[in-house]
C-alpha cells in the first residue's frame, strides 16, 4: 500500500514520524513524508522521500489568526498576553472535571483554533490535498497538531490516523467538549474547531465529522500507565528514539564509577517555534553542578550565556538514545523526545515543564506515578536531582516503567494492524 505521513515542519516531530515510516518501508510498502518547504532536510537525512507541499510555516506572530486573536496575542477582560503566556490560562491538557466546564473548553478551543492549529495547517494543506489526490495514498498517517493529513484524507478517499507524540490531550479535550455540549441546547453552541475545518473541507468538496478530529484510529506510543483514556481506538505503539543523523562522541564511554552522570536538555522546540526558552538554564546548571556530579548540558547558541563551563560540560548535540543510559537522572523540559527516551531507557526524570502541550501534565503523572519528580521552582531543581540519584524506589518506579515500554509492539509489529485497518476504513 502506499502511506504517506505529515506533520508540520519542525524537527522533533517530523523524527517522531521516522520508526514507523520505516517500519513500513522495511515490509515493502511505498511511503512519502509530505510537510512543508523547510522540512526537506530532516526528511531526506532521515533515508525517506519528501515532498515539500504548501507555503513556509510564518514566524510566531506573523500568521493570520483569522480576527479571533490579534498580532499573537488574545484579550482577556481586557488585559492582553503574549504567546508565552496564554497557554497557562487556557490549557488544552487540563484534566480536572470541575475545571472543564463548557465555558471554559470554549475558551481553549477558540484560542488554540486559531493560534496552533490554524497556525500548523492553513500554509499546508491545499498543497497537501493536491499532492494526495496525485499520489493516491491508501493511508495517511498525521501528526495530531496538523490536520492538513485528514483534510487530504478526505479528500483523496484515504483511511488515515493520528499519530501521538505524547498525552492525547486533544482528544481527552475534545471528548470534554462534546459532552459538555451535548448538556446544552444546539442552539446556545459553538464550535469554533468544527466550524473551521467545516470550511477547509468544504473547499475541497467534503464535510466535516469528528474523525477529522481524533483519526479513524490513533498510533499511541504512550504507556498505558500514563496515557489518558480517550474515545478514538488507541494502537498502542512502542516508542523507538531517533535522534537525527549522529555520531556516538568518544567521551560518553568516559565514566567515572564513583561520579553520577547527569544529563540537562531544554530540547529543541521551544527554541525554534518560540524563539527563547521559558527555563533560565544558566540558574538550573549551577545548582546541579554544585552536588559533585558530572553534568552534560546538550546546549546550543543562546542557551549557553552565563553557563559555568569549567563545571558543566557542554555540546551542541549529543544522541540521547546512547547518551541516556549512561545517566543516572536526566533533567528536561519533559518534551515528547527527551521524556520518552528517558523512559525508554529507565532513567530517572526530573522535570521542568515549559507548559506547552502536555509537559506540565506529563510531569504531574509521573511524579504521581513515582518514577520522576517536578520542578515548581528553579531553586529545589538540585535538591530534586539529588533525590532522583539517591531513592531507590523512584529508580524501581522508573525501571517499572521501561519494561512497560519495551513490553509495547515494535513498529514493524504495528504494520500488519495498519494494513488491516487501512482495507477496512479506506473507501477508494
Amino acid at each position: 500500500m502506499r502511506v504517506l505521513l505529515t506533520t508540520f515542519a519542525v524537527r522533533s516531530h517530523i523524527y517522531s514520524l521516522v520508526p514507523i515510516a520505516w517500519a513500513l518501508r522495511a515490509a515493502g510498502h511505498d511511503v512519502c513524508v509530505a510537510t512543508h518547504p523547510e522540512g526537506e532536510e530532516h526528511v531526506v537525512s532521515a533515508g525517506l522521500p519528501f515532498a515539500g507541499v504548501g507555503e513556509p510555516i510564518p514566524s510566531v506572530g506573523e500568521q493570520d489568526t483569522g480576527g479571533d486573536v490579534e498580532s499573537g496575542a488574545a484579550q482577556d477582560g481586557g488585559g492582553t498576553f503574549g504567546w508565552a503566556d496564554w497557554p497557562e490560562l487556557l490549557d488544552l491538557a487540563e484534566t480536572d472535571p470541575t475545571t472543564l466546564t463548557y465555558d471554559y473548553l470554549l475558551g481553549v478551543f477558540a484560542a488554540y483554533t486559531p493560534m496552533v492549529f490554524r497556525y500548523y495547517t492553513d500554509g499546508l494543506v491545499d498543497g497537501l490535498v493536491e499532492f494526495a489526490r496525485r499520489w493516491k495514498p491508501d493511508l495517511v498517517l498525521w501528526d495530531t497538531m496538523s490536520f492538513a493529513g485528514p483534510v487530504a484524507a478526505a479528500a483523496c478517499g484515504a483511511a488515515h490516523a493520528r499519530v501521538l507524540f505524547g498525552l492525547d490531550i486533544l482528544g481527552h479535550a475534545r471528548g470534554a467538549f462534546l459532552r459538555a455540549a451535548a448538556r446544552r441546547p444546539a442552539s446556545a453552541c459553538d464550535d469554533p474547531l468544527r466550524e473551521w475545518l467545516d470550511g477547509v473541507l468544504r473547499r475541497h468538496g467534503r464535510t466535516f465529522s469528528e474523525e477529522v478530529v481524533v483519526g479513524q484510529w490513533t498510533v499511541d506510543p504512550v504507556v498505558s500507565s500514563l496515557s489518558l483514556g480517550t474515545a478514538s481506538p488507541r494502537i498502542g505503539m512502542r516508542y523507538v528514539p531517533y535522534n537525527g543523523p549522529s555520531v556516538v562522541p568518544a567521551w560518553l564511554a568516559e565514566l567515572d564509577p564513583e561520579v553520577p552522570r547527569v544529563c540537562v536538555t531544554m530540547g529543541i522546540s521551544h527554541r525554534e517555534i518560540w524563539g527563547a526558552d521559558r527555563v533560565p538554564v544558566a540558574r538550573l546548571l549551577d545548582g546541579i553542578a554544585d552536588l559533585g556530579v558530572e553534568v552534560v548540558a546538550t546546549l546550543s547558541g543562546g542557551q549557553r550565556d552565563g553557563v559555568d563551563t569549567e563545571r558543566v560540560r557542554v555540546v551542541d548535540f549529543a544522541p540521547l538514545d546512547a547518551l541516556l543510559p549512561l545517566c543516572s537522572a536526566v533533567v528536561s523540559h519533559g518534551g515528547a523526545g527527551s521524556f520518552q527516551t528517558a523512559l525508554v531507557h529507565g532513567v530517572p526524570q526530573v522535570l521542568v515543564p515549559d507548559m506547552l502541550w502536555d509537559t506540565g501534565l506529563k510531569a504531574s503523572r509521573l511524579e504521581r506515578l513515582g518514577a520522576g519528580l517536578r520542578v515548581r521552582e528553579v531553586p529545589a531543581t538540585s535538591a530534586l536531582v539529588e533525590r532522583a540519584l539517591t531513592d531507590r524506589r523512584l529508580r524501581d518506579r522508573a525501571t517499572r516503567l521501561r519494561r512497560e515500554a519495551l513490553g509495547m509492539p515494535a513498529p514493524r509489529e504495528v504494520v500488519p494492524v495498519l494494513e488491516r485497518l487501512t482495507a477496512r476504513h479506506g473507501v477508494r
